[in-house]
């Protein structure tokens, strides 16, 4: 039960950023993975039980796991907290696939590359078509990109893929998570003697692109790969990418960083029958529970997502922290770590975890906020969901929603029993009163 004391952490102001430890002096190099659709339960080191993944689980175990990591509940939004530092209501009215003109200069790959760093992204984008804007991952601050066409063509097999050049002519026959961990191995391989950012925006393990006149390559089975297969090549992939940078020898100058971008899909796509796509529902077992993925929801299954930070010799092994993470938090870390300053007049809601990586603290986050966000274009089919306008504040034991309902997140992790206000305790009273003052600090409506 949360203590009286405790309580007034709820509404503390985020700390500023601190100076750069002396540990991370010199600049690290940083090797940061996006998982698509990847929830907790997925992942044997959160207690998943469906999926082997020993070379993540192997992360978690040699680094540092974090417990209470939240994005936003689905691709897009997580996406604009996480490029930019503020939650996607910071922006505006921002439709499905943009990002905002006005921001573009001030994502975490321009400020890393305007301090000296190499950048380079490949996998999903999200942000735009490519078609339609060619530049914008160096709009964005991205170097060199392969980067695979949204909704424009296949991620998978016989990817449509865009480089700087161009769209490539190359992957007849080849499998895109292949090309695109090749890509950032030999871009790690081309800068290891200077700092860089290698930015992996996985394309698994969401299902195939959706919306085509025609349906996108069955895989060489005559179907898409299933969900167990795609995280198999996750994790397959990780291991390429860790294993890469031992023997380019810079495990102990790099930070790997593990996400998730929000939780496991409900259904998945397994395979075409003319034009049309047909579904199945994804299960998972979590600690002997059978689990429906629960992408595009606002509860932990959509938006409490795994967090590996692996860093020999600097980030502690063995750690499963407690520290509130949400996906603003990730842009002023990493800027903090390579010594790069943040303006005054750049109002982030993100708050540096890099002491908590350093072992320095065991957390600076007080609450974490989720919503959900992003209209879809005209005429367009993402968000699938008609949006309620919610959205949440919350601490890791509890969890406010802008209609009322409280939750001990403890006693009723899947939400089934809001908290009246005529139920409620004095000290129960006194948490929704807390976190409703934030929740108006934050979002005045």
């Amino acid at each position: 039960m949360m203590t009286f004391a405790s309580i007034a952490l709820v509404v503390a102001s985020t700390m500023p950023m601190a100076e750069p430890a002396p540990q991370a002096a010199s600049k690290p190099n940083f090797l940061f993975i996006l998982a698509d659709d990847v929830g907790q339960e997925v992942l044997g080191c959160y207690g998943g039980q469906s999926y082997p993944t020993p070379h993540i689980d192997r992360l978690a175990q040699t680094g540092m796991q974090f417990d209470h990591c939240y994005s936003m509940p689905v691709c897009h939004p997580s996406r604009l907290a996480l490029m930019s530092g503020k939650y996607p209501f910071r922006h505006g009215q921002v439709t499905w696939g943009d990002y905002p003109k006005e921001g573009e200069g001030k994502t975490f790959a321009n400020l890393l590359a305007g301090a000296g760093y190499a950048t380079a992204v490949a996998g999903k984008w999200q942000l735009t078509l490519l078609g339609d804007h060619p530049d914008h991952p160096a709009r964005l601050g991205f170097q060199q990109w392969d980067l695979f066409g949204w909704h424009e063509g296949p991620r998978f097999y016989e990817p449509m893929i865009y480089r700087k050049e161009g769209v490539r002519p190359d992957t007849l026959g080849h499998y895109g998570p292949d090309l695109y961990v090749r890509s950032l191995i030999e871009f790690m391989k081309a800068h290891r003697d200077q700092p860089f950012l290698a930015y992996y925006p996985m394309a698994l393990c969401h299902e195939v692109t959706d919306d085509l006149e025609e349906p996108v390559p069955h895989s060489p089975f005559g179907r898409y790969d299933s969900y167990a297969e795609m995280v198999a090549e996750m994790d397959r992939n990780v291991g390429r990418l860790v294993a890469a940078l031992e023997a380019l020898k810079l495990r102990e100058k790099t930070l790997v960083l593990f996400v998730g971008d929000n939780g496991t899909p409900q259904t998945l796509i397994v395979r075409a029958e003319g034009k049309e796509l047909i579904k199945e529902p994804v299960y998972s077992r979590w600690h002997g529970q059978v689990l429906q993925g629960g992408k595009g929801k606002l509860t932990d299954g959509g938006t409490r997502v795994p967090l590996i930070a692996n860093w020999p010799g600097t980030v502690p092994e063995g750690v499963q922290s407690q520290a509130l993470v949400d996906f603003t938090d990730f842009m002023p870390t990493l800027l903090e770590l390579a010594g790069v300053p943040v303006s005054s007049d750049r109002s982030l809601d993100g708050v540096s975890f890099a002491p908590v990586l350093l072992g320095e603290s065991d957390g600076v986050r007080r609450f974490a906020y989720g919503e959900e966000a992003v209209l879809p274009k005209p005429g367009g089919v993402e968000p699938e969901r008609t949006s309620l306008g919610l959205h949440w504040v919350r601490t890791t034991d509890w969890k406010l929603y802008n209609d009322g309902r409280l939750y001990d997140m403890r006693q009723d992790p899947f939400e089934q029993r809001p908290i009246g206000r005529d139920q409620e305790t004095k000290a129960q009273h006194q948490i929704r009163t807390q976190l409703a003052k934030r929740q108006q600090q934050l979002r005045p409506e």
